[in-house]
């Protein structure tokens, strides 16, 4: 159970994810940059933007604790304002790839990229416009149903490639429906940041023959 009680600092973020400074500090110069840009484009949600360390930086920090590998080509769809795809490539050693169509939220990433030295790919185009190239992990965060994201992540997808994916209260319907035409194996974990929420993880997926 998530304890909403009280602000979630940056030390609370720090305590529960142990990043090194040079981590945080990034993560910091991060949250600076969005409450800046947030004044003269929609971001985030703006009610959310107080408690930005738990709902964003956190929610999307989550991730790591699901994966099977500490490095590799790391894809996240519709990233909007680079959670978790900034976050990702602020703390670890994935290359980092981020699909946005809004060219001010590609603006906003690159320039966060640039200040925190994320090395951050960011690739200002709809998903399914991509070029398609081999990828390791793929995540996605309210962007759409299991159904439409897994048609998304088709053409990137090899044999061993990790589906994380945040979900909310209808997961088993999209599970349900996306399993109508995907074989997959399906590992869910309780989100760290929303009590109705988790983290649906997706190995061994191939459309059904």
């Amino acid at each position: 159970m998530s304890d909403n009680s009280r602000l979630f600092t940056a030390e609370d973020f720090q305590a529960r994810t142990n990043v090194s400074r040079e981590t945080l500090d990034h993560l910091r110069r991060y949250g600076a940059l969005l409450e800046k840009w947030q004044k003269a484009i929609n971001l985030v949600g703006k009610s959310t933007l107080p408690d930005l360390w738990r709902r964003h930086m956190l929610d999307s920090w989550q991730l790591l604790s699901c994966v099977s590998m500490p490095k590799g080509t790391w894809l996240d769809l519709g990233s909007g304002a680079g959670f978790p795809a900034l976050v990702v490539a602020i703390g670890t050693e994935f290359e980092v790839h981020a699909v946005e169509s809004d060219q001010r939220k590609c603006l906003f990433m690159q320039n966060v990229s640039r200040e925190t030295l994320a090395g951050l790919t960011v690739h200002r185009a709809r998903i399914e416009a991509l070029p398609p190239f081999p990828v390791d992990v793929i995540s996605a965060r309210a962007l759409a149903p299991l159904e439409k994201l897994l048609e998304y992540a088709a053409p990137f997808v090899h044999s061993k490639t990790e589906f994380l994916f945040l979900k909310g209260q209808d997961v088993d319907e999209e599970l349900t429906n996306a399993s109508k035409c995907w074989n997959m194996q399906v590992e869910k974990h309780r989100s760290l940041t929303s009590d109705d929420g988790c983290i649906v993880k997706l190995t061994e997926v191939s459309r059904h023959s």
